[in-house]
């Protein structure tokens, strides 16, 4: 029986495209699917707020890569609203120093106006090896990262470097939680979604094999039928 808000939140150069083909797989076990704009604020804070504001509610959260972020962003202001939280190929972590460096120095890339989407040479960082020729996977991602454009990927870029470790969050989680990974993914490796599971008391870890960074474009299926099983748990 459909029962709450599910909130899926897209990754860094994403919009709701990501989850083309998870909507109609899912939409028959919720009343409502909301795909946020993550472009509109340069703190992860005031991004979750936005969610919050635009719901109504228990919601299923779930949230790739950036959205991740976010999710755990909206657990930690209203953890009261979240009745199901799903992390995919994402991180509980701060960045690193590198991780730091190299976020501003393209920020900084970005304002001189040598902003470039994600170009062919990036792409073996967010997909398999064995899908760099699938333009079924590889078109959406370019298209993804024209349309949020050089503005939208600064505010993200700088909303990520403003979020707080969540690590501390973890384990006070105690409504049904996925955790997906890529088996190969690059950005965020396996370990830092097996320290997640961990974490969380009876967390659902899934590994995709033969996937990067991004299940929900190269594992559609897969990534639609881990999220209905979580949205049944």
């Amino acid at each position: 029986m459909p029962a709450e808000t599910l909130v899926l939140i897209p990754g860094l150069l994403n919009d709701a495209e990501l989850w083309a083909r998870q909507v109609p797989m899912l939409d028959d076990l919720v009343d409502r699917i909301v795909i946020p704009d993550t472009t509109a604020h340069e703190d992860i804070r005031d991004i979750a707020a936005q969610v919050l504001a635009e719901t109504e509610g228990e919601l299923a959260v779930a949230g790739l890569s950036m959205g991740g972020y976010v999710a755990l962003e909206i657990l930690r202001q209203a953890p009261g609203r979240i009745e199901r939280l799903a992390l995919l190929d994402t991180s509980a972590r701060q960045d690193s120093d590198d991780q730091r460096r190299r976020r501003t120095g393209l920020i900084e890339l970005a304002d001189k106006g040598k902003f470039k989407g994600v170009t062919p040479r990036l792409l073996p960082m967010l997909v398999h090896k064995s899908r760099l020729e699938d333009e079924s996977v590889t078109r959406p991602i370019f298209d993804m990262a024209a349309r949020i454009g050089k503005d939208g990927f600064i505010r993200q870029q700088k909303a990520i470097l403003s979020r707080d470790d969540s690590r501390e969050l973890l384990a006070g989680v105690t409504v049904p939680t996925l955790v997906m990974c890529g088996r190969d993914d690059q950005l965020t490796p396996v370990d830092l979604s097996e320290e997640m599971a961990a974490a969380i008391p009876n967390a659902d870890l899934r590994i995709v094999e033969t996937c990067g960074h991004l299940p929900a474009l190269e594992k559609p299926d897969a990534c639609g039928e881990a999220l209905r099983d979580w949205l049944q748990a």
